[in-house]
């Protein structure tokens, strides 16, 4: 969408012109030819298009006007595509962000759209980002010179006569396989410090997922297996327990000092030594290593427990959770990914062709689901986070995989292997 040009959404489409296309017949219980979904922000440009398309003899419905009062907006929406032949969305960033989740949020509306009414969009703004399930329809471009045509050759020609690119029925995984959702973002991201996991809501399974996740209890049980990230794994976050452990070292120090220094006094002072001065002599030496090793180990022990009390201690930490989520959600094709302390990835991909490249693998059925849920565990959080970024760390693989025009899986386990990475 780089190539499109910026459109002001107050500015007025170019006139339409009814002269080659006649509107379709209304048929059994339609009302309108097309019903138009549209962001109040977006009022000025989408009622110029309203009127000149009404011009032109299509009956059009919205909201403003064709909404009853009085009932919610889910079943006024509902109503409305029913009684309409097409259902037109004006796609802008303040559309996406707002109206777009009310159809979203309903899972038999959104798939009755899908599935009995050619869907139209048309990208007013070319930083809007297209909706995970409207990106395999073709759209019209607003900024398209030839906008008023292209649209009302589609509006005008009987559902039956439209090809497939405006009507594509839901049908996950082929259309969505490998792309990617829209983040997680831990809701005590603001001030968390980088010692600190992410906490994530798991009260609201996200509209996003509604349509995708058939059992939303596991997206509830996966959030709160990365929320059980303990706190308590990180042994020397509170600044008290960082206080006596420099406290306990320097005394070591100290000590060190107060003994070395007594050694030197007590050779410096005594020309001659008795047996017993020796033996008190060599229990002193040995009490000062000790104190030496006590200092080494008591300053490097430390330092090494502060060093996993940082950042990258938590992420891996987070990511043994995700690890875990994934096994639970995979089966939903869901994959999380991690790779900060406050965001999670989330892709949309079918792992059944590479689970099966795995039964080739191993044979045994035992010895299959074995492998494939370690390979859930140490390895999904990765491939989900080079997925949804769309980077991975190597070159395409030559053989074909499972995914279409991407990595899939067990290709991304192979290359994982083969630089020796499995835990």
């Amino acid at each position: 969408m780089d190539h499109l040009q910026v459109v002001d959404s107050q500015s007025q489409p170019a006139a339409l012109s009814p002269s080659v296309y006649v509107p379709p017949t209304l048929r059994d219980d339609e009302c309108y030819h097309v019903f138009i979904s549209y962001s109040s922000t977006d009022y000025r440009w989408t009622h110029s298009l309203i009127n000149q398309l009404e011009s032109c003899s299509l009956q059009v419905c919205y909201h403003e006007r064709d909404f009853t009062p009085g009932r919610t907006v889910l079943e006024n929406m509902s109503d409305c595509i029913q009684h309409s032949q097409k259902v037109l969305l004006v796609l802008s960033p303040e559309f996406v962000r707002s109206r777009w989740c009310l159809l979203e949020a309903n899972m038999s509306l959104f798939r009755d759209c899908l599935e009995r009414k050619p869907i139209v969009p048309v990208l007013l703004d070319p930083g809007v980002s297209v909706p995970l399930h409207l990106c395999h329809l073709t759209y019209l471009e607003a900024s398209d010179p030839d906008f008023k045509n292209k649209l009302l050759k589609v509006l005008c020609t009987p559902n039956m006569k439209l090809q497939g690119s405006t009507m594509v029925p839901f049908q996950p995984p082929s259309l969505y396989n490998g792309k990617a959702l829209q983040p997680l973002v831990a809701v005590n991201d603001e001030g968390l410090n980088k010692w600190d996991s992410g906490q994530f809501s798991d009260m609201e399974v996200p509209d996003q997922l509604r349509l995708i996740i058939e059992d939303q209890e596991k997206y509830r049980e996966a959030v709160r297996l990365i929320n059980s990230v303990s706190q308590n794994k990180v042994w020397l976050r509170p600044l008290w327990l960082q206080a006596l452990v420099g406290a306990i070292g320097a005394i070591f120090y100290f000590l060190l000092v107060v003994l070395c220094s007594l050694k030197v006094t007590f050779y410096l002072t005594s020309k001659y030594f008795s047996e017993k001065e020796q033996t008190n002599l060599l229990r002193l030496l040995i009490v000062t290593v000790v104190c030496i090793i006590c200092v080494v180990f008591g300053a490097l022990i430390p330092l090494g427990l502060l060093k996993k009390d940082g950042r990258y201690y938590i992420v891996r930490e987070m990511q043994k959770a995700v690890g875990q989520a994934n096994v639970i959600l995979h089966k939903e094709k869901v994959l999380m990914g991690c790779q900060s302390n406050s965001k999670i990835y989330l892709v949309y991909v079918s792992l059944d062709g590479c689970k099966q490249e795995f039964a080739e693998t191993f044979c045994e059925q035992v010895v299959t689901e074995e492998m494939f849920q370690k390979a859930l565990m140490d390895f999904s959080p990765g491939y989900a986070s080079c997925l949804a970024k769309r980077h991975f760390p190597y070159s395409q693989p030559p053989s074909t995989g499972h995914l279409q025009g991407g990595i899939c899986f067990c290709q991304y386990v192979s290359q994982q292997l083969s630089r020796g990475e499995w835990q």
